[in-house]
């Protein structure tokens, strides 16, 4: 993980006609273990996918850093404002050095049970809020309250030969009555600690690959 930004370069105006193995499920993953390093209540954010073998040719002192294995590398980018995620998308180009981008946010996720219950909007599913509807924050709202809400992160990356790919951590639920630093006496048995699920699929979060995409090519 790098973040430092690739250096700025003219726009192509054609989209690459050669595919390129860019392993962008890889990026991906690196991205989200990356933020869970960090843990929860993370900001919107967003990263440019490079060549790794191009950005150790330029900075070659991130060499340590970087794992030459993997084709690409993601660069962490000056935060996007969360107030409305889909302009600041649409008003974003990249240079020819970037080869794809990642953008990881914190959702709610119900089960498919509970939405019939929600106010209809045109976001994804996952709550994801790029292409959203004037109704989305209606929506939000009504699933942040919702009794059987999972929060979540996910984290969604697409390459300028078309690879899309989607991580998605649930975030593990307390123990009913729990709360974070509570001890409990030697003669209590011993519980296991919630553990995190991932879920990998590339159609998690449709709108949001297209809005990501779309900033690939001007």
């Amino acid at each position: 993980m790098a973040e430092s930004q690739p250096e700025s370069e003219p726009h192509s105006q054609v989209r690459p006609q050669t595919h390129v193995n860019t392993s962008v499920s890889s990026a991906a993953r690196e991205v989200e273990e990356f933020l869970a390093a960090g843990g929860w209540d993370q900001p919107v954010q967003l990263f440019a996918l490079v060549a790794t073998d191009e950005l150790l040719a330029k900075q070659p002192d991130l060499r340590e850093q970087l794992d030459p294995r993997n084709p690409l590398t993601p660069v962490a980018q000056d935060q996007l404002p969360e107030s409305d995620l889909a302009e600041a998308l649409a008003g974003i180009v990249w240079p020819d050095t970037v080869h794809g981008c990642a953008l990881a946010q914190e959702i709610i996720v119900l089960p498919p049970e509970a939405e019939q219950d929600l106010p209809d909007s045109g976001e994804d599913a996952d709550g994801s809020e790029a292409g959203a509807t004037p109704d989305a924050e209606r929506l939000r709202r009504a699933a942040a309250d919702h009794p059987h809400r999972t929060e979540a992160r996910l984290v969604a990356a697409v390459t300028r030969d078309g690879a899309r790919a989607c991580v998605m951590r649930l975030r593990a639920q307390q123990r009913s009555g729990d709360r974070p630093g509570d001890q409990h006496s030697a003669d209590e048995e011993p519980l296991d600690l919630p553990v995190d699920e991932v879920i990998e699929h590339p159609d998690l979060a449709p709108n949001l690959l297209d809005a990501l995409e779309a900033t690939l090519y001007p």
